[in-house]
């Protein structure tokens, strides 16, 4: 008998007597207190994420981008782009051209205020997962009302089948002698425009 023959034997032996699992509560948490829009905003600043509210999402969006390229969500509501602003849809543009673009402007499913998290669900206002993660600019829009106070109340919004990209500032990482690097696997700027009055 080989070790190979051995090691199977008892990892076999070991799953022979499967203890019974309990079932697990899911009903915990189901009443959840209003979003504090300011400790929302108190987390996205925490992240260095940069906030916009007050002003119109297209004016504020025409002062982020300028005359930059910014790819969109084939479902983004049009009226938050300047007349002005030079766009490119995204309808499986090739990744190189997604990296290429300067910036994406995308909306959000919900916002966390505890965490200070945005969640995009790949819906078409939203796009693919690709657009978010690629380009250097992240100009994401997001209703008062999308923000929630916690995530079990951001769980039971979301949809557990869609791709989900949970979103907490600009992309960055302290694993490297602990000094923060940003911008390795998404953008280095992520700017969070209000649309609507708070």
């Amino acid at each position: 008998m080989s070790s190979r023959d051995v090691i199977l034997g008892r990892v076999r032996a070991a799953l022979r007597d499967q203890p019974t699992v309990p079932e697990i509560p899911r009903a915990y948490r189901r009443e959840f207190d209003p979003a504090d829009l300011d400790l929302f905003v108190e987390r996205l600043l925490d992240y260095k994420a940069v906030v916009h509210q007050g002003a119109s999402v297209a004016d504020t969006i025409k002062t982020i981008s300028g005359t930059r390229t910014l790819i969109i969500p084939p479902g983004l509501d049009r009226s938050w782009l300047p007349p002005e602003a030079v766009t490119l849809v995204d309808e499986n543009l090739p990744a190189d051209r997604i990296a290429a673009a300067d910036g994406v402007v995308t909306a959000a499913a919900v916002g966390i205020a505890e965490t200070g998290t945005i969640v995009l669900d790949a819906s078409p206002d939203q796009g693919r997962r690709i657009i978010s993660l690629l380009p250097d600019l992240h100009i994401c829009v997001i209703r008062p009302d999308q923000v929630v106070a916690a995530v079990p109340e951001a769980i039971a919004r979301l949809d557990p089948t869609r791709p989900l990209t949970w979103i907490s500032g600009p992309s960055a990482t302290s694993d490297i002698e602990l000094n923060r690097v940003e911008g390795v696997h998404g953008p280095r700027n992520l700017h969070v425009v209000f649309a609507g009055a708070r």
